[in-house]
């Protein structure tokens, strides 16, 4: 074999760094497995005094399900990052412990979708061989967000629970269509952000004092936000229109790097806040509870006041799974279960539940940085921004640093529709991170290639 050859050769297979990333992640993988299996076992002493009798099975159906996705990131994306897999099957097999624990009923339909969720993730990897091919398809991206977000005003397939309409039933199946409506935007705004970034960075209106880019540029991308924020105030989910505003602004800001953006949009959400709190009721039940929860009970303050107790009683090392009593949280096992792991894991497994989240962001946000492909960067920037927002939104609701909105706590709480939609989030992020490593390890190739030659 030539030295050319054999550069080609070397540039072809998976790569030595692909390889270390792939056992690493199986090492992880293996360790959250563990991890998910010890709870389990611990929530069943806890409860029962006794060794779940399923443990084998359960240890059986979790590994194929992890090895399964592994399997498919090492065949689909050898070179993709080692980190984010594993964590979100940790927070994964976490919240399904807490889950069964508090909700026996639900915990089989959690284990189906968290089933279905795996298989769309490697559906994506496996149709969508390269992040940036999405990109020619914009306008059909928007086309499908804005039709998922209207889908539950249709009359006779929306349901409006918890005061909100944002679920759409279909016979027996049940779904959010919003929560795969914020990835259709993502994609949507990255690739109409790459083509205007430059013309969005210049400040031409008005003309006495430019402020703002020419207005048709900005137009699209604005029509598409405000038609998102009507629609799902339409549907009284404030709580999404809050992830939506604020997916836009931080890929304005990223695609642009002009302050401005944030700031103005900062103004921007004062002033929509406070319509909100004047015109909707319930928005303004839940300022109230937030404000002063012990006068308000009756209307959500329960929920803030048992979490508090939840959080007290855990405190540093936690009274044990099993042995606490979150069940006195209303809706625990969705809205309010991280308080649910800070009463039964303590501050340190609190504390474990969101150092996972900053690996995961800062694994997301690593990503964006290493991206020489401006879709990628921004895709990956969005991506990461909804997983480290709702998550931000969801906890400080919970332990009310803010009012509480209706999000779950990404790949934890309860919820088959942002547990697969978390998914394809994942897919499409672990493929960006395995193309830019490809892109490095070929322009790499290419100047050994050329120094031979």
């Amino acid at each position: 074999m030539t030295a050319l050859g054999a550069v080609r050769s070397r540039a072809s297979g998976p790569s030595l760094i692909g390889q270390s990333r792939r056992r690493a992640e199986l090492g992880l993988i293996v360790l959250a497995v563990a991890i998910t299996a010890g709870a389990y076992t611990l929530a069943s002493l806890g409860q029962t005094a006794s060794v779940p009798v399923n443990i084998g099975p359960f240890l059986g159906v979790l590994f194929a399900l992890f090895l399964g996705a592994h399997l498919a990131v090492r065949r689909l994306a050898p070179e993709a990052d080692g980190i984010l897999l594993p964590m979100c099957f940790m927070l994964n097999g976490i919240g399904y412990v807490f889950i069964a624990r508090l909700a026996p009923a639900q915990a089989g339909l959690q284990a189906v979708w968290t089933a279905v969720g795996i298989a769309a993730f490697v559906g994506t990897l496996l149709f969508v061989p390269r992040a940036r091919d999405l990109e020619r398809y914009r306008y059909t991206f928007l086309l499908v967000g804005l039709s998922l977000l209207m889908l539950p005003l249709v009359p006779g397939v929306g349901r409006v629970i918890g005061g909100a309409r944002i679920w759409v039933a279909i016979g027996p199946i049940r779904f959010q269509p919003g929560e795969f409506a914020k990835i259709a935007f993502a994609l949507f705004f990255a690739s109409y952000l790459v083509e205007k970034r430059e013309l969005l960075s210049m400040a031409t209106w008005p003309r006495f004092r430019p402020v703002l880019p020419d207005l048709k540029h900005l137009g699209p991308v604005m029509i598409a936000w405000g038609m998102a924020i009507v629609v799902m105030t339409a549907q009284k989910d404030l709580g999404s229109s809050l992830l939506f505003f604020a997916l836009f602004l931080s890929m304005l800001w990223v695609a642009t790097g002009r302050v401005a953006y944030p700031a103005g949009g900062a103004v921007l959400f004062g002033v929509g806040a406070y319509g909100a709190w004047t015109q909707f009721t319930h928005v303004q039940t839940r300022v109230s509870a937030w404000l002063n929860p012990w006068g308000h009970q009756a209307t959500g303050g329960y929920q803030v006041i048992q979490a508090w107790y939840a959080f007290a009683w855990g405190g540093v090392a936690g009274t044990g799974i099993g042995l606490g009593r979150p069940d006195r949280i209303p809706v625990v096992e969705s809205d309010f279960i991280f308080a649910a792991i800070g009463e039964e894991l303590g501050l340190l497994g609190a504390t474990a539940i969101l150092l996972a989240f900053l690996l995961i962001i800062g694994s997301g946000l690593r990503v964006a940085v290493q991206a020489d492909h401006p879709f990628d960067k921004l895709l990956a920037a969005g991506l990461t921004s909804l997983v480290g927002i709702q998550s931000f939104v969801i906890i400080a609701g919970v332990t009310r640093l803010l009012p509480l909105t209706g999000v779950v706590l990404p790949f934890v709480s309860y919820g088959g529709s942002a547990l697969v939609a978390n998914y394809v989030l994942l897919a499409l992020l672990i493929r960006v991170s395995d193309g830019n490593s490809r892109q490095r390890r070929a322009k790499q190739a290419a100047k050994s290639a050329a120094a031979v030659a």
